[in-house]
């Protein structure tokens, strides 16, 4: 019954994070949404200044959407090195020495003479941002589990919803007063208050003994397990997917906006905003949705409305039907939808793997970029239109939703499969 999910289960049922005095608990989940919001900062905060990166090194939108690659590069591949090291040897020391080089990297941007050593440096960016993805969600892992979990990913991606709203209001009021360059000295600044936050309150969650020292072959077998696992392999591909309809409109929204609809950068960053109201309160809406139905109900129903409201947002791009309004409006509602994905696949398949959490989160998230990288510049190939961003969309929707359906098949999924409390709820 769903009412039993407001219970306080026993003591010795309760996962290590909820045993934590309340202050402390706070004090940690406040610093695991700081790190989880370093990934977007990076990302969204430079958005309104990319038609203006692009007149001032004289090259095209498609040469510069690849800088926002190379940070999606970089937040994969830095993944799936930093996961199994924090199995290895602890949260903490991989996580500080990762946002350290965000830290070193942002500095030089500033700096950056020519695209090319920009798209470099983003690239660290995106490592040094790949340690605080990482190694967030393996925190999670090693504090909760099962229905506490799946919440307290809802909350982080309430972090992750706000940021894009934060990030490209920032940026855009930044160039008010500076150039493109100004916009990375505010990045210099997010992450050096987040490396003091992140040493001063973050305990070491992994003890000496649940530690894996099996070395690069450990590492190797570890990845070998995982892509043994059907439903864990087919959820990280559908959240790749969604990702991938996500990282279209990020790329391609700056150019469609402003260069198409015409709209300032200050108006951008308030429209940009909007779909970033949809992506929280559908994370948001996930917690209650919890109390009532299991997480594989609500992604396969998130999927198929996502899909619907995708093949909208095309027919109305093109053919250019509604103006901005018919490309907003189907856009924010599969941004939303999004949102009520990105909780509750994550929560299912960490759930399948606790003993391996850093690597199990490591691929999940170098999945999640490393699909994105390759839908951003693809909306610059097809052209800056609203229609070419609309058709990466809905092609990631489709995706998603047919590996979500014929290889995970969350409606064969065993409730307990989620965890405990699921399990006692149902």
């Amino acid at each position: 019954m769903a009412e039993t999910r407001t219970q306080t289960p026993p003591a010795n049922d309760r996962s290590p994070g909820e045993l934590l005095p309340p202050g402390r608990r706070l004090r940690i989940i406040l610093v695991l949404g700081f790190l989880t919001a370093l990934g977007p900062l990076t990302i969204d905060t430079y958005l309104p200044a990319l038609p203006t990166i692009t007149d001032d090194f004289g090259v095209t939108a498609a040469a510069v959407q690849l800088t926002l690659t190379g940070t999606l590069v970089g937040l994969a591949l830095g993944q799936l090195l930093i996961g199994p090291l924090s199995d290895a040897v602890g949260r903490r020391v991989p996580l500080l020495a990762g946002v350290g080089v965000h830290l070193i990297a942002s500095v030089l941007c500033v700096v950056a003479p020519n695209l090319a050593i920009l798209g470099g440096l983003r690239v660290l960016q995106g490592l040094g941002a790949a340690a605080a993805a990482v190694v967030a969600m393996a925190i999670v892992r090693d504090l909760f589990s099962g229905f506490a979990a799946a919440k307290l990913f809802s909350r982080l991606m309430l972090v992750v919803g706000v940021a894009p709203i934060l990030a490209p209001t920032i940026g855009g009021q930044t160039l008010q007063f500076t150039s493109w360059r100004g916009v990375f000295v505010v990045l210099t600044v997010a992450a050096a208050a987040i490396l003091a936050a992140t040493a001063i309150v973050l305990p070491e969650t992994l003890p000496a003994e649940r530690r894996r020292s099996g070395g690069i072959a450990g590492t190797i077998r570890d990845y070998g397990r995982l892509f043994t696992d059907r439903v864990y392999v087919g959820l990280i591909l559908v959240v790749g997917l969604a990702m991938a309809a996500l990282f279209a409109y990020v790329s391609g929204s700056s150019y469609v906006l402003q260069d198409g609809f015409g709209l300032s950068e200050q108006q951008f960053a308030y429209v940009f905003a909007g779909g970033a109201v949809g992506l929280i309160g559908a994370t948001q809406l996930n917690v209650r949705l919890l109390r009532r139905w299991t997480p594989q109900q609500i992604l396969g129903g998130a999927l198929l409305a996502g899909l619907g409201f995708g093949l909208v947002l095309l027919v109305l791009a093109v053919t250019e039907t509604g103006g901005l309004v018919g490309v907003l409006i189907p856009l924010w509602l599969v941004l939303a939808m999004v949102g009520l994905v990105m909780p509750n696949a994550p929560a299912i398949a960490l759930s399948r793997h606790g003993e391996a959490a850093g690597t199990a989160a490591a691929l999940l998230g170098a999945v999640q970029f490393g699909v994105g990288a390759l839908a951003a510049p693809l909306v610059g190939v097809l052209g800056v239109g609203a229609a070419a961003m609309a058709v990466v969309v809905f092609g990631g929707m489709l995706a998603a939703t047919l590996v979500c359906f014929l290889v995970v098949q969350p409606h064969r999924l065993p409730v307990e499969q989620t965890g405990p409390a699921f399990a006692v709820a149902h």
